[in-house]
């Protein structure tokens, strides 16, 4: 285990769907539905989404769990992520440390603010209330939307999507859905690694994996947001695919993998 590549060494999430993921001869491939095979290397690649139309064996897991890659169910284009698989970690202590963090109302304010002061770094943190501070998030998120669609010429009418008739939403909220998504699934599979808990957030509380929202909502300005405002203004017919494209791109260029862990960690020192 110790000779494992951690995470900020290895390669950016690998989407697979319709076809097979197994092992055959001690390594892990994946088979398409129309017949090609791709080894896999996944000692490093830093987590795999499946998608639909894969179906995955026993021993493919336990090779994934063996190398400590992380796995996520997503949805079609990665716009849903509905499970991930758990890792196995040198030990519980990132787990204690996280749940005693969140324990007690003075250590979890105190890293709700570590959080804030990353999206506010020239703001005094410590002078206001957490729930100030969801408010100017909020405000910053709203602002950023306005901007990035001036940017780039946008018509921009607010966050405004409903899962259950996801056609009826305009381009530009279903193209940020899409990154957001996958944002989430890449930094659900380093928190998980690391040995952290998904479900306890600092600064969220609803939903299933809080602390993920915690996370990516600090890299969405660099990442998610200007990937998806500028697939629709480049295509707006296929946002959704060119959002996940120029994503991968934007996480690329941040250093992303090399950056989340070492930011994780020092969140939660």
């Amino acid at each position: 285990m110790e000779a494992l590549a951690p995470a900020s060494d290895r390669w950016t999430p690998l989407f697979l769907e319709h076809g097979r993921l197994e092992v055959d001869d001690s390594s892990v491939k994946f088979i398409g539905a129309d017949g090609m095979v791709i080894p896999l290397p996944v000692a490093t690649i830093s987590v795999l989404l499946l998608g639909p139309g894969t179906t995955v064996t026993h021993a493919a897991v336990v090779a994934c769990a063996d190398s400590n890659t992380p796995i996520c169910w997503v949805g079609s284009d990665i716009i849903r992520l509905y499970a991930h698989g758990l890792t196995p970690t040198h030990d519980n202590a990132n787990a204690r440390r996280h749940a005693e963090l969140y324990a007690h109302p003075q250590s979890r304010a105190a890293v709700a603010r570590r959080m804030f002061s990353l999206r506010f770094p020239d703001l005094e943190v410590s002078t206001r209330t957490i729930q100030q501070l969801r408010g100017l998030e909020g405000d910053r998120i709203r602002k950023l939307y306005q901007e990035f669609g001036e940017k780039y010429g946008i018509c921009w009418k607010g966050r405004n999507y409903d899962r259950n008739n996801w056609l009826l939403a305009d381009n530009i909220n279903r193209a940020i859905s899409v990154a957001n998504a996958a944002l989430y699934g890449m930094c659900a599979a380093v928190i998980s690694s690391l040995g952290f808990l998904p479900q306890l957030g600092f600064i969220h509380a609803a939903g299933s994996l809080p602390f993920v929202y915690d996370i990516a909502d600090i890299y969405k300005p660099i990442t998610t947001l200007p990937a998806a405002i500028a697939a629709v203004r480049q295509n707006p017919a296929d946002a959704e695919t060119l959002a996940l494209l120029l994503l991968k791109q934007n996480v690329e260029a941040a250093g992303l993998l090399k950056r989340l862990p070492d930011q994780i960690m020092e969140l939660m020192s």
